[in-house]
Formats: structure tokens, sequence, C-alpha cells
């Protein structure tokens, strides 16, 4: 029983349906950042003209402004020209990293939309269960974690950014332009290695996620067998409901047999009941068949209503393995079925 009580079975498909409608999926913050800084850097590399053009013409107004007295209108206009710019340089790259961070979820587990989450449960204020939360070995992990990446990536930027200072003297005596030009190279390398980390954490995360995503899934023998139940229905109810109407079909077929033509009997074991109506089928009709009991029962109805009873044991054997309830019976058992068929007919007219 205890084994029953284990979850060591893997979740069902249903399992995992019923998870994802109630928002629980498989993602990784780490995969879905890493996609967004790499279209971030893209973009912000594909932008940089544009922004730089940008940037450039509020240099430009600014140094107009030189000399030229303030009052509240003047300040007015400065405030609404700075915001309009600052918007037009950062809101391309807002919205495309907003679209890529879309992307990167619906990469990891699909369009899903769902209302579960959002739900107030009280059991989410609970003060002492969120306190166990705060503090469990868990938080602690996923904290250490956080720490380790964070350093590290960190760590490796700090190095590069340390390297490149040295290069600051020299860069002082360039042009606008020029310095500009060097803070986009050197911010794309440090971009790029930070992000090559962060890839790399990613991959580990994702894998790590998955595969505590499917273990907490993860069912017990009785937890699948309660779900076939609910899914496909009792086992006891649906063989009563099969029991029922095995009853109803042997009823059905037990009043068919005192109209039939003749019962061919094996003798004892099998018994199947034939009629043969010319003008509605082409071939006598099994209007009923059975084995032991359902035999005995068949010969004793047939004997009650004088339907006649001929032992021929292949027969009897080839009709009831062959045929169906009210089926017509095969060409290859015509000459056998009318051998007996005719012998009925001449006993009838004795």
């Amino acid at each position: 029983m205890a084994d029953d009580q284990e979850k060591t079975e893997e979740p069902t498909a249903k399992k995992i349906e019923d998870a994802r409608k109630e928002g629980n999926v498989p993602k990784s913050q780490d995969a879905s950042g890493v996609i967004t800084l790499f279209v971030a850097l893209l973009s912000f590399l594909m932008l940089f003209p544009y922004m730089t053009a940008h940037v450039f013409f509020l240099f430009k107004y600014y140094f107009s402004l030189i000399g030229m007295p303030l009052d509240k209108l003047f300040m007015v206009d400065i405030a609404i020209v700075t915001i309009r710019e600052f918007l037009l340089i950062i809101m391309p790259l807002a919205i495309v990293v907003a679209i890529a961070g879309v992307v990167a979820a619906l990469a990891q587990f699909g369009f899903l939309f769902t209302v579960d989450a959002i739900q107030p449960k009280f059991s989410k204020i609970d003060p002492i269960k969120g306190t166990k939360n705060l503090f469990s070995m868990k938080k602690v992990i996923d904290g250490m974690k956080v720490t380790f990446k964070s350093f590290t990536t960190l760590g490796v930027g700090f190095v590069f950014f340390f390297l490149f200072i040295v290069e600051l003297p020299t860069v002082a005596l360039f042009g606008l332009d020029q310095q500009l030009e060097w803070l986009k190279d050197k911010a794309i390398i440090i971009a790029f290695v930070m992000l090559l980390i962060i890839f790399v954490f990613a991959i580990i995360d994702v894998v790590i996620v998955r595969k505590q995503y499917f273990d907490d899934l993860k069912m017990s023998k009785q937890e699948i067998k309660d779900e076939m139940k609910n899914v496909e229905g009792d086992p006891m109810v649906k063989g009563k409901i099969r029991q029922i109407q095995m009853q109803a079909a042997q009823k059905r077929m037990m009043a068919d047999v005192p109209n039939a033509d003749v019962v061919i009997t094996n003798p004892t074991h099998y018994a199947v009941a034939i009629k043969y109506e010319e003008e509605k089928s082409h071939a006598p009709i099994v209007v009923a068949k059975g084995m032991d009991n359902i035999a005995l029962q068949i010969k004793k109805i047939a004997r009650e209503n004088n339907v006649h009873i001929v032992q021929n044991p292949p027969l009897a054997r080839s009709l009831y393995a062959e045929v169906e309830l009210s089926k017509p019976i095969p060409e290859a058992l015509f000459g056998a079925v009318a051998e007996v068929l005719a012998y009925v007919y001449k006993m009838n007219r004795k």
C-alpha cells in the first residue's frame, strides 16, 4: 500500500494539461533573459545610428541655448524637447525587448491563457505558510544560485571593463564621433562576453527547471488509478453496465428463437437458431446462438415452440464461430444449411 502512495510514476498527459490550465508550466527565467538580452543587443546595434542621430540633435539643441535668457515657458519647451527625444531614443528598443520577452516565453511553453493563476486564494496570504516558503531550503538554494550567477557574470564584465579603462586617457583626445564609436565597440564586447556566460547558465537552468517541474508532477500509482476512474469511469460500474446490456441483448435474442426455422446443435455445447425469409434476405439469418447454459435455454425454448432441433456438430461450431447475430450466413455454408432446411421443410410437410 505504501508503494501506491509514493510518487514514482511519470505524470500523465492529463496531469500535465491540468497543471498547464492552472498556469503551472516549466519556465526558465534565465532562458527568457538570455533571449531578451540577445535581441536587445542586436536591436541596439541596428538602432545605434538612429539613436546617435537623436543624441547629436539633443547636444546641438542644448548648445544652441547658450546665452539665451531662461523663463518659465522656455524651461517648459526644453523639458518637452528633452522628453520627446528620450522617448524617441528609448521606445523602439523598449518595444523590441518587450516583444522578445513574449516570444521567449512562448518558445518555452507555447501560448497559454488562463485566469486560474491570478484568482485570489486565501492559501496564498497564509502568514504561516508564507513564512515557511520564505525560509525554505528551496528559497535558500535559489538565492545562492542567483548570487553565484550574478557575481560570476558581473565579475567577468568588470574584468573586461577595467581592461578598457586604461584606454580612457587616449580616448579623451578623440572627437565625439570617435568616442561614441569606441564606446559602442567596447560595450558590444562586454555585452557579448556577459551574454555568453548567461547563455551557459540558461542551458543549465532549463535542464534543472524541466526536471524539477516533471518531478513535482510525478504521481503515485493510486493517483493514476483514480485518474483513470475519473476519465474512463469506474470499472465496476462499467462492468455492471456491460452486464445489463448483455442481459438485454440475450432477452431479445431469446425472443427470436420461437420464430426460427431450425436450431442446429453440437448437441450439448453449441446451439444456433436460423430463420430464412426469402422475401427479406438472400440467405438464412442467425437469430440466436450460444454456448453451454445459453445453448440449453435456446433448445428449451425451441422445444416449447415446436422448432426443429437438428444435431450437426461441425455446422453448429462453424455457424457459432463465423456468423454474428442478425447476420446472413456466408456462402461457404450455404450447402450445409440448405440440406438442414430441406430436411426441416420435409418434416414440416409430413
